[in-house]
């Protein structure tokens, strides 16, 4: 038994994911996080491992996650294969038979999808190519010459060079879009197709469905009759109604051109009738490639008509003094998305623009404004008898005396496989700072000789005043000790991505652009 999964599961499936992230029922985070990726591979910032899949690496990357950004609506679209116009380019035509038994022509793609058959101008305008000069002495089309640059709901050449193109221009992309949505290999959709009032006009012009735009001429014929003569109103037959073309037959008494001049309706297949429209058929029959648009015309359905089966996720990721979630001075080396986290020690979604992953201590002491602890460095703390809590440096605020730190399998006495490290310094089990015994004991770090830093266990509260300034931690204290805001190993993480190595500076910002395939 032979089956595919077409190109529309793929289009409906990015369809409803756009959609579920609008959901209030649903909570979408991107997250970054890995703050020492080339401790788990000397070569991870010239060439990063590939993810692996499993629940066991899902929970080793719950491990290393430090903040989350909340995705909205307003950061999701759909999103095509960019395709600039360039000179001289020779491009494939929109045709509604392309497979692996008709190829399109020049790109040679078996599926329509795969075609170069739409463009964005300079102008970050989309067009669809109808005709891209195709005839019997081009079969694979000509270049472009004319870059499309208007706006007519109709389609028509660009230009006057006689490239033999015809364009059908779609939608100009939202300037706010560019920013968000541009890439290097992708460009964004609109929305909401079916309710955008600034593109009703092309949606609206597309409502009739079968109606016809291009025929093409596939073999000119020989001896039809009289020399340069114009046949109108020659029928086009099939399943649909009303379609008619204008042929001109060339002092040669071969066809010169083929054009619609009456579109008709319903069409899905359709033939030109020489018979009816009193065209001579010669010793050598005329024949034609009646090019049958879309479902609902071309501009009907955006989404269908251009393959949007892609869907990009944009973040921003930026220093916030309100909210220091994400961490300066050290590194990032993985970005990735969840879906449906809890928020901490709840059953309900996290909901919160920006989220901590990590854990913190307020410190106290008199080095608190002079300590600067090295990044991935060790942290413990004695939390009983023969038991040890440890952590790994994430950042240190001198002023406001909050370390943030990481807990992973690797110091309970585990390797990041799972398997037992019988080396361990540890113990087999992670213990939390300042929650057992001796909460307000010393601070030591990679065992050094103490830095007179104990836990703040007098401190609880998400703010500080210092100099009589206010200071927002990013995380509620109690105690001197705060918890990550997600739960971790909550929700689903869908998409991880390991990339070299980037430290972040106070005044850094990343754009983060995720795309996700259907």
């Amino acid at each position: 038994m032979s089956a595919i999964i077409t190109d529309q599961f793929r289009i409906l499936s990015a369809k409803n994911f756009v959609t579920s992230v609008a959901s209030t029922a649903n909570s979408y985070y991107s997250f970054v996080g890995l703050p020492n990726a080339t401790e788990l591979s000397p070569t991870w910032n010239t060439s990063p491992p590939s993810p692996k899949d499993s629940f066991q690496d899902e929970d080793g990357t719950w491990d290393t996650i430090i903040a989350l950004k909340k995705v909205t609506s307003n950061d999701v679209r759909r999103v095509v294969g960019k395709i600039d116009w360039s000179s001289g380019t020779t491009y494939d035509m929109y045709r509604q038979d392309i497979n692996r038994d008709n190829l399109s022509l020049p790109s040679n793609a078996t599926h329509l999808y795969d075609a170069n058959y739409y463009v964005m101008n300079s102008k970050f305008k989309i067009y669809i190519c109808l005709q891209n000069g195709t005839d019997p002495e081009n079969t694979s089309g000509r270049p472009s010459l004319d870059e499309p640059d208007f706006t007519d709901l109709e389609p028509r050449a660009a230009g006057t060079s006689g490239d033999g193109y015809v364009w059908k221009y779609l939608y100009t992309v939202n300037p706010a879009d560019i920013v968000k949505f541009d890439s290097i290999d992708f460009i964004p959709v609109p929305s909401d197709w079916e309710n955008d009032t600034e593109n009703a006009a092309v949606r609206e012009n597309a409502a009739t469905s079968g109606q016809l735009k291009i025929v093409t001429v596939t073999n000119r014929g020989v001896g039809l009759g009289t020399a340069n003569r114009t046949y109108t109103r020659v029928p086009i037959k099939g399943d649909g109604r009303g379609g008619e073309a204008t042929i001109i037959v060339g002092n040669d008494s071969k066809v010169e051109s083929i054009n619609i001049s009456k579109g008709g309706s319903r069409y899905t297949y359709g033939i030109v009738d020489l018979v009816g429209g009193s065209v001579p058929t010669g010793s050598t029959t005329p024949t034609f490639d009646v090019i049958v648009p879309p479902q609902g015309g071309h501009g009907a359905d955006i989404y269908r008509e251009l393959g949007a089966k892609n869907v990009l996720i944009y973040s921003r990721i930026e220093n916030d003094l309100e909210n220091p979630d994400f961490i300066v001075g050290n590194e990032i080396a993985r970005v990735g998305i969840v879906e449906n986290p809890k928020a901490y020690n709840s059953s309900s979604n996290l909901n919160i623009d920006k989220a901590s992953g990590v854990y913190a201590l307020r410190l106290t002491g008199s080095a608190t404004t002079t300590f600067a602890p090295t990044a991935d460095s060790f942290v413990t703390q004695t939390v009983g008898v023969a038991s040890t809590a440890v952590g790994r440096v994430i950042s240190y605020d001198n002023t406001t005396g909050v370390l943030k730190y990481w807990q992973d399998k690797s110091m309970a006495g585990f390797n990041t496989d799972g398997t037992q490290n019988i080396d361990s310094d540890y113990g087999l089990q992670l213990n939390e700072f300042g929650s057992i015994g001796v909460g307000g004991s010393m601070i030591v770090f990679n065992n050094e000789v103490s830095t007179g830093l104990l836990i703040d266990t007098g401190f609880s509260g998400i703010t500080t005043v210092i100099n009589n300034r206010t200071y927002n931690l990013g995380q509620s204290f109690v105690n001197g000790v705060a918890q990550p805001e997600v739960e971790k190993y909550s929700g689903n993480i869908i998409y991880v991505d390991n990339r070299p190595s980037i430290t972040r500076s106070t005044n850094q910002k990343e754009d983060i652009k995720v795309i996700l395939q259907f």
